[in-house]
């Protein structure tokens, strides 16, 4: 009860989490209740194009008449997808070879290093090319899989790292004397002692993904349906809209892609300034 207490003292005094925090959950929030303010799906003619922001359009049209602000609270719900869904799988992947390679070490050790190594080295965009190929429709989810299969290296590595700190430890050593099986060493008695580092790593995937997706919309890689920030700013800079001075239809996913990482950045500060006691702010 002391740990808890002392992790919210610390967390409600750190002016970085509570920003991003308060950011992150404006966005949430706008994903979850914006589309049922919107008058327009997101790819529906709405009225006429090149219409700037007014009372009828919040963010004004697009150029074939679409509403931006219907497509900015939908593309913010696939943005979150991504998010969630790549950060968690690759978070996942990255936890399990991590640990099991950390604490097994040997010859498991060298085997699943040498599947990161393989995994890191791969050329994600010639992969995803190829992929795009063969696949005649690419959903978000799909998208989202790809991406949380090919960024989970980084994770993995560090994790491991951690737990070879870990597994020499008293509290390991008197798990393996009574006879406890090693996966319920791993996730009971070292996880615990990472809970904070792995919510970090979490995090730090999450907003990984989210700006892996923006990049591969903006190519012409991304979903072949559906609507997301990434794929508004490439159609915003494909069909002219800064040339045309249509500011309305490029400046809302970039403002949304670069609030919503800076605040996962300041909240990935700000727990790390929480949970290490050489940083707090005393």
């Amino acid at each position: 009860m002391k740990t808890k207490n002392e992790f919210l003292y610390f967390a409600l005094r750190n002016g970085r989490l509570k920003v991003g925090f308060f950011i992150l959950v404006i966005f949430i929030l706008l994903a979850i209740f914006g589309p049922l303010f919107a008058k327009y799906g997101p790819l529906d003619y709405a009225g006429p194009g090149y219409h700037p922001p007014s009372k009828e359009f919040w963010l004004g049209t697009t150029t074939f008449g679409q509403d931006v602000f219907s497509q900015t609270v939908y593309g913010l719900r696939s943005t979150f997808l991504v998010g969630l869904v790549a950060g968690g799988l690759a978070t996942l992947l990255g936890v399990l070879i991590g640990f099991v390679a950390g604490y097994h070490g040997g010859m498991i050790d060298e085997l699943l290093n040498m599947l990161t190594n393989v995994v890191t080295v791969i050329p994600t965009l010639a992969l995803l090319l190829i992929v795009a190929a063969y696949l005649p429709y690419r959903g978000i989810l799909v998208q989202s899989i790809f991406i949380g299969l090919t960024s989970w290296p980084w994770a993995a590595r560090a994790i491991r790292a951690q737990t070879f700190t870990l597994r020499t430890r008293d509290f390991v050593d008197l798990a393996r004397i009574t006879g406890m099986k090693p996966m319920r060493i791993i996730f009971g008695e070292i996880a615990p002692n990472m809970m904070s580092y792995l919510f970090m790593t979490f995090i730090l995937q999450f907003g990984g993904a989210i700006l892996a997706a923006v990049t591969l919309d903006f190519i012409g890689l991304g979903p072949t349906q559906g609507i997301s920030l990434g794929l508004m700013m490439q159609n915003a800079v494909l069909w002219s809209a800064i040339q045309l001075g249509m500011w309305w239809w490029l400046i809302p996913p970039g403002v949304a892609i670069t609030a919503i990482v800076g605040a996962l950045y300041f909240m990935n500060t700000g727990l790390d300034e929480v949970f290490n006691p050489k940083l707090r702010e005393l």
